[in-house]
């Protein structure tokens, strides 16, 4: 159990205190210091003086104003001080006000203000000093050391201050910097979320409509066939709803620093040989995988990217091109795997091709890929993506 935890709250709860009233009271603690040489005065000393008096409380009392008006308040002093101690009321043994100036300036004060002022105050001490009788060496040494700490002290605040200024600043920076990465990451996380669930419902809507719209032909023609496309749509729709699933999963199953907590299992490489058979088998598309190259490793990402790019690739098939063949290339190097979807149709409507052609450069982009679509050598329509190996892989995001 902590002190803090046991105090009442009214002793624990910390205040503001008004620098007025602090300022106040160290003026009022030099005054007091100034007058204890004349209240007490020592043997040969001068006697009190009204006049005396007077000039002791001008290097006290300007401190009330030391923060507000650092440079008036130190010439205010600085002009009192050497009246006061060539004045016979006697001198002052201790320049208590000086000492809090140039502390004062040296912290809060230009560089220029404050060397400034510490070379007047040398000066000024030495002068006045050579006017005094009955004055000894250390004495010198006493008033030049009393100034010089102060303003040494004055300077490591001032150093100290700047230093914790710049510790805020940037603990500030380190957390506008965070909260941006912690915005980045959850758009990229959403963005990434909305690809997958497009490209899951886009491949699975329309291949169950290519299903249904011939469903009504072969019920009547081929019973035995209808029976295997309706079951073929119900698998199509379990397959996208369990997916969907899995998604929704993750989106509720979040980690105290903001991101999910797991990652649904997703598609690879491996698993492209059977979704090019699940589109020629639902659509009756003809579709083939041709594969050259020996395959280098890729980064899950990557391979994730690889498989729905393909996936939407066929999607736009199906749903845009009316084509009667597609051909799947996978050509394999030793730093990339360059991916061609090509097929025999007109292509997808539209002048940017729709939210699939665009989820498909940014799904290369995020891997540190290119995208690159348009007609195909001999008509219809080519997609070609371009995805770095794992090694190359940072290096191409830069």
């Amino acid at each position: 159990m902590s002190l803090r935890s046991v105090l009442p709250p009214v002793l624990t709860r910390r205040r503001p205190v008004n620098p007025y009233a602090l300022d106040t009271a160290l003026a009022a603690l030099v005054l007091f210091a100034v007058s204890l040489q004349w209240i007490f005065p020592g043997e040969g000393d001068d006697p009190l003086t009204w006049q005396g008096w007077l000039l002791g409380a001008a290097t006290a009392v300007p401190l009330i104003w030391r923060r507000r008006a650092p440079c008036t308040t130190a010439w205010a002093v600085s002009a009192a001080t050497p009246a006061q101690a060539l004045y016979h009321a006697p001198p002052p043994d201790v320049m208590y006000g000086g000492m809090v100036v140039l502390y004062t300036l040296a912290t809060v004060a230009r560089p220029w203000q404050r060397r400034m002022m510490l070379a007047g105050w040398v000066t000024g001490v030495v002068t006045t000093m050579q006017h005094q009788t009955d004055k000894e060496p250390f004495e010198y040494a006493f008033h030049l050391m009393g100034l010089v700490c102060a303003y040494a002290l004055g300077m490591l605040a001032h150093v100290q201050r700047a230093y914790t200024t710049e510790l805020e600043d940037r603990a500030r920076r380190l957390e506008r910097e965070r909260a941006a990465d912690t915005a980045r990451a959850r758009a990229e996380e959403r963005a990434r979320i909305a690809r997958d669930m497009h490209d899951i419902l886009a491949h699975a809507v329309s291949l169950m409509v290519v299903q249904a719209e011939a469903g009504p032909v072969v019920v009547r023609k081929d019973p035995e066939r209808a029976e295997a496309t309706f079951d073929t749509i119900a698998a199509t729709g379990r397959d996208a709803m369990a997916q969907l699933r899995r998604i929704l999963g993750v989106l509720k199953e979040e980690r105290p620093g903001g991101g999910t907590g797991r990652r649904f299992p997703q598609p690879g490489m491996t698993a492209l040989p059977g979704l090019v058979r699940q589109v020629q088998q639902s659509t009756g598309l003809r579709t083939e995988l041709r594969t050259r190259g020996e395959p280098c490793p890729l980064s899950s990402d990557t391979e994730v990217a690889a498989y729905r790019v393909v996936q939407e690739a066929l999607t736009n098939t199906v749903k845009h091109a009316r084509a009667s063949r597609a051909v799947v290339e996978l050509d394999w190097a030793e730093d990339q795997v360059t991916l061609t979807v090509t097929d025999d149709g007109r292509g997808p409507s539209g002048p940017a091709g729709g939210h699939g052609l665009i989820g498909i450069r940014e799904r290369a982009a995020a891997c540190g890929g290119s995208a690159e679509t348009g007609g195909g050598p001999d008509g219809g329509f080519r997609v070609v993506v371009r995805l770095p190996a794992a090694a190359d892989r940072e290096g191409a995001l830069g």
